[in-house]
């Protein structure tokens, strides 16, 4: 079963190539961690991916309509702004909108998608809160819960952890592996290598447009690859916690 299917695909703003050729596919019960350096299409390949912009080739996502994708995918983008002031617990339902005939109330199983989001962002005792008056960090963590309440086979997520504190950085990465050892699969655009080398079950790398690299976090991070795509050295390790990535220096 795939989830996820990209072939020959790319896409282009303003005129303007970002991504190229990029072929790849993803199947249930994998945590993929797309890095790469700032503009190098990490974002851009998710948008179009899910066809929220325009693109070439094909991607399996983008062939469906709005319905059937919000069955299949659940999108959680970069931008972490909230603009009503509802409830953490209206907003983390609204993850229940595809699975609703229109106009129709939530089931008790709607319900427990909403409960059990809560509970897993560790957002319960917000819940009556009103969602534009949290932090910054709370706010995006609300956003994942409202991800995670639509309970589809798949998950996108661009920056999940900007802005969050190193524990619920660390939690929100837990969750999203718990989610592709239960069969579910997470996609996650992330800037911090430690996290995507300790909890990513593959890494894709983006840089200059194009697809770098695909696979395991050691076959991936290796010091030819930081240096093309990365500009740096970097120290990595696997220790009986996992694997420790620590960046050391910029190469000049």
């Amino acid at each position: 079963m795939t989830l996820l299917s990209l072939q020959d695909f790319g896409a282009a703003l303003r005129g303007r190539t970002i991504l190229r050729d990029v072929t790849l596919r993803v199947g249930p019960g994998e945590l993929v961690g797309i890095i790469g350096p700032n503009g190098a299409g990490k974002t851009t390949l998710m948008r179009a991916a899910l066809g929220l912009i325009p693109s070439s080739g094909s991607s399996s996502l983008a062939a469906l309509d709005a319905r059937a994708r919000g069955r299949s995918v659940a999108w959680m983008p970069q931008a972490r702004e909230i603009a009503w002031p509802v409830t953490v617990e209206t907003l983390v339902a609204l993850g229940r909108t595809p699975h609703l005939a229109g106009g129709a109330r939530m089931s008790d199983a709607d319900q427990h998608a909403v409960d059990t989001a809560l509970a897993q962002m560790d957002l319960t005792e917000m819940r009556g809160r009103t969602a534009t008056h949290l932090s910054g960090g709370e706010q995006a963590r609300v956003l994942i819960g409202r991800a995670l309440a639509q309970e589809t086979p798949l998950l996108m997520a661009d920056e999940p952890t900007a802005g969050l504190d190193p524990a619920h950085q660390i939690a929100t990465m837990q969750i999203f592996a718990e989610l592709a050892e239960a069969g579910k699969s997470v996609i996650v655009s992330l800037h911090d290598l430690g996290l995507a080398a300790r909890h990513c079950t593959r890494l894709i790398v983006i840089g200059d447009g194009a697809l770098r690299a695909d696979g395991l976090s050691e076959e991936v991070l290796t010091p030819a690859l930081l240096r093309d795509v990365f500009g740096i050295t970097a120290h990595l390790q696997r220790s009986d916690q996992g694997l420790i990535f620590q960046p050391l220096a910029v190469l000049s």
